[in-house]
């Protein structure tokens, strides 16, 4: 393979996405593999802004405010697409913590088709697998009240809440064809089964 894989891990808070890709980075280094671990967050030079229009959004939502912030995320993603992803190794495996599908967690007003067709028509690069994380949102819940940073989150903050954002997103998942990942049992369970997908990608490049 003489360029990048591109791998996505999206889903909502409290699934156990960066535990799985600690996993699953260390299964495939121990495979031979170069693996570059991308976070979205930390590489979006303008995040500052878009997370005010977020809170903007949390405290008075509206479509054509959560219209403005899907945009956004959508250009800071074609400016990763432009500046950072092509300077990662050729043959290297990239998982990128977060991407587009997590709008289909977290939005509300705007269907997802219109939101995936904000970020292709900017030129966002498409991962060559999308995996989606999910638990019971019961579960997500639980374990994120367990940790010590909590859910962490603008726009969840009660358990009905977290429960649309799990049947948004698993809609989306199998609207779209994405990889479902159940992370409901052991960590070495679910990392076995993205390693396997990745490796069935690989094959087909």
């Amino acid at each position: 393979m003489n360029r990048p894989l591109f791998v996505s891990l999206d889903g909502p808070k409290g699934t156990g996405k960066t535990t799985l890709l600690e996993a699953v980075t260390q299964a495939l280094r121990l495979g031979g593999h170069k693996v570059v671990r991308l976070c979205e967050r930390n590489n979006d030079p303008y995040r500052g802004d878009t997370m005010a229009l977020v809170n903007r959004l949390a405290r008075n939502p509206c479509q054509a405010l959560e219209h403005e912030v899907c945009q956004r995320f959508a250009d800071s993603r074609a400016w990763i697409s432009r500046n950072v992803l092509p300077r990662q190794p050729a043959g290297s495996i990239i998982l990128i913590d977060r991407w587009y599908p997590s709008d289909a967690a977290f939005r509300r007003n705007m269907p997802f088709a219109q939101i995936l067709q904000l970020n292709l028509e900017r030129g966002v690069q498409v991962p060559d697998l999308h995996v989606g994380v999910v638990t019971a949102a019961e579960t997500s819940w639980a374990r994120a009240a367990a940790r010590t940073r909590g859910l962490r989150s603008t726009v969840i903050h009660t358990l009905d809440e977290q429960v649309a954002c799990t049947e948004a997103f698993e809609r989306a998942v199998a609207e779209q064809g994405w990889v479902l990942c159940r992370n409901e049992g052991t960590v070495e369970q679910a990392s076995c089964q993205i390693v396997a997908e990745i490796y069935a990608v690989l094959r087909q490049v």
